[in-house]
């Protein structure tokens, strides 16, 4: 099992990767600070003085059609990218009550100082997600606004990178012993390592520098959490003893 486009797509816009804004007949793109709330909707948070917001003024009463843009960063080096994502709609300026209830939701992803002056020196829009891509390896599909409703971005994307670090740092050892065993390596071959994690799985390169392979080894259970896949994983990376049978 692996993610879903769908829930590829919630990762990327989730609001941990930086994104770019296109506003429709306004040059662009514009860097945004940005976050999803928990139904899915995009939320800016926009300097009162800033291009972007000149974009999104220029409307006047009406909502301009956007598009938040995503391109994901590897985690490690020789780890694949998860692609690009595009979700578009038209950005409504919120003000009063929703305007306090979306600080919230932003505060609960990214939890900026800047918030506190939303109606001064910022401004928050909402856009619900008209219609949303994936692009990866030069193919773009195109996602089921419904999939994308009812996804969830993966709970350890936002640690990814430092997970793969401590991997590395403190179980590197263990880790490619457990690897090997896994993906039936002798033990010669150069040391596995994991290059990415998610909710369903690992991925993991082998194989000589010049002709990396990568494979995938899947979770018995998707995970809800980092404490979730640290209890998956202490059998496994505890220090051997006695009781460690396959050290």
């Amino acid at each position: 099992m692996r993610p879903s486009p769908a829930e590829i797509v919630r990762t990327l816009v989730a609001g941990q990767l930086p994104g770019l804004v296109h506003v429709a007949h306004h040059p662009g793109p514009h860097h945004a600070r940005h976050v999803t709330d928990p139904a899915g909707r995009v939320l800016l948070l926009v300097p009162v003085v800033s291009d972007l917001a000149v974009a999104l003024r220029a409307a006047g009463d009406s909502e301009p059609a956007a598009v938040l843009d995503v391109l994901d960063l590897p985690p490690a080096a020789g780890a694949p990218p998860l692609g690009r994502a595009w979700v578009s709609g038209w950005a409504r300026h919120l003000t009063g009550a929703e305007a306090r209830a979306a600080a919230v939701d932003f505060a609960g992803v990214d939890p900026t100082a800047d918030l506190l002056d939303v109606g001064t020196r910022f401004r928050l829009f909402r856009f619900e997600v008209a219609e949303a891509r994936w692009e990866r390896a030069g193919s773009v599909h195109r996602v089921d606004r419904a999939a994308y409703a009812r996804a969830e971005p993966d709970p350890l994307h936002p640690v990814e990178a430092a997970l793969l670090a401590e991997l590395a740092r403190h179980h590197s050892d263990r880790l490619s012993r457990y690897l090997r065993r896994q993906l039936g390596l002798v033990d010669t071959a150069p040391a596995p390592r994991a290059v990415r994690i998610d909710r369903y799985g690992l991925l993991v390169a082998h194989g000589p520098p010049g002709a990396p392979r990568r494979g995938r080894l899947t979770f018995p259970r998707p995970l809800t959490g980092v404490a979730d896949l640290t209890r998956l994983l202490h059998p496994i990376l505890r220090p051997c003893g006695r009781a460690c049978r396959h050290c």
